[in-house]
């Protein structure tokens, strides 16, 4: 069985992975940056969290000679930024790629990888069999384990000076706006089936008589801007597992369903009966979203 690792930049990204990789292997360890231990994790390696003025990635040859040394056959990282950028580094001190997971599972000594190509047009599957894999895992690829979060033993990691030449000069704060949409039961998402940025309070509505979170397809968030990017599912967007996932005005192009072909029920709304999205649907209703949402909303 080989040895699974989870990096991360912070300790509550990487419970949230530690208690997925449980369900890959029974005992999972952690190397996190900051002072605070991994619970669940069986073994957590602290890094010291670099100076102002340093890269992260700074300390990614000091990780990945960790990972050798204790012989990682798997490290897992998050999708965020920062969790990209050290899983590229760290990779490349391993002399290995990072893979963009989204399915993975072991057979024996072998890991089994799905991933997404051709822009989320097709998905291809990959047996790993070499001496360590590097995956970016996003949330709700790997089902949560159930197991008590216990906290194991703890280690520090003396990490060098970074010897990259790169300093940061400056920082700034980006403007986000806070959503955890892998964690939201019930989400309702929102497509170009919305014909103006003002018509989005129908769905806003409909959620808020739901408790769900509003989210939508790619164009709204990167083409138009209704939403911020933090609420664009899809293939390099959310991954979502929620109890109920209704599709306002979303075609259903393969790039979004990849992000919430998870959800326990969906329920598509749209005018055009040969939209894609009615065949990944549990129900459907054909129909003009700003007929058939003020009547949810009234019904409700």
């Amino acid at each position: 069985m080989k040895s699974i690792w989870v990096v991360a930049h912070d300790a509550t990204a990487a419970a949230e992975l530690v208690d997925g990789a449980r369900c890959l292997a029974p005992s999972v360890s952690a190397v996190v940056v900051g002072t605070d231990a991994v619970p669940g994790a069986d073994l957590t390696v602290l890094v010291p969290a670099p100076a102002s003025d340093a890269l992260l990635e700074g300390c990614a040859g000091a990780v990945a000679g960790l990972l050798a040394d204790r012989g990682a056959g798997l490290v897992l990282f998050g999708t965020d930024l920062r969790s990209r950028l050290l899983a590229g580094a760290v990779a490349a001190h391993l002399h290995t790629s990072v893979r963009n997971a989204t399915d993975v599972r072991m057979e024996g000594d072998a890991v089994c990888v799905a991933r997404s190509v051709f822009g989320g047009l097709a998905v291809a599957t990959e047996r790993l069999t070499g001496d360590v894999a590097v995956l970016v895992v996003g949330p709700n690829v790997l089902a949560p384990s159930g197991a008590a979060a216990s906290t194991g033993a703890v280690e520090q990691l003396d990490v060098p000076a970074d010897a990259s030449g790169l300093t940061v000069r400056e920082t700034r704060a980006k403007q986000t706006q806070a959503v955890n949409l892998a964690a939201a039961q019930r989400v309702v998402g929102v497509g170009r089936g919305f014909a103006a940025e003002a018509d989005l309070d129908l769905a806003r509505q409909l959620a808020a008589k739901l408790g769900a979170e509003v989210a939508c397809s790619r164009p709204i968030a990167e083409g138009v801007g209704w939403l911020p990017v933090e609420r664009y599912l899809g293939v390099s967007g959310a991954t979502i597992r929620p109890d109920l996932y209704l599709a306002v005005g979303i075609s259903g192009q393969v790039q979004h369903m990849v992000g919430v072909n998870r959800s326990k029920t969906i329920v598509a709304i749209n005018k055009d009966k040969n939209a894609p999205v009615f065949a990944h649907a549990d129900y459907g209703i054909v129909g003009d979203l700003y007929a058939v949402l003020p009547a949810l909303v009234q019904a409700l």
